[in-house]
């Protein structure tokens, strides 16, 4: 193994589980490879009380009450 990756069982599951060509294996990123095999998902995506909790930190604010408006 080398790098902390079974590059043996990487290109099997490249060749063969995915028919991938040699050209497009090695094109790939290993995060992209294993997210193409179904493993490394990633974070879930933000949920309502993540938004609100965003919206609440950063609100919007009209241009009237900020005075940056050009317009008048």
């Amino acid at each position: 193994m080398s790098g902390g990756f079974d590059w043996p069982a990487l290109m099997r599951a490249g060749f063969q589980g995915l028919a991938l060509r040699p050209d497009q294996f090695w094109a790939l990123t290993p995060a992209e490879l294993l997210m193409m095999m179904g493993e490394g998902q990633g974070p879930a995506p933000m949920g309502r009380a993540g938004l609100e909790a965003l919206a609440a930190r950063f609100p919007d604010i009209a241009e009237k009450e900020t005075g940056d408006d050009p317009n008048g």
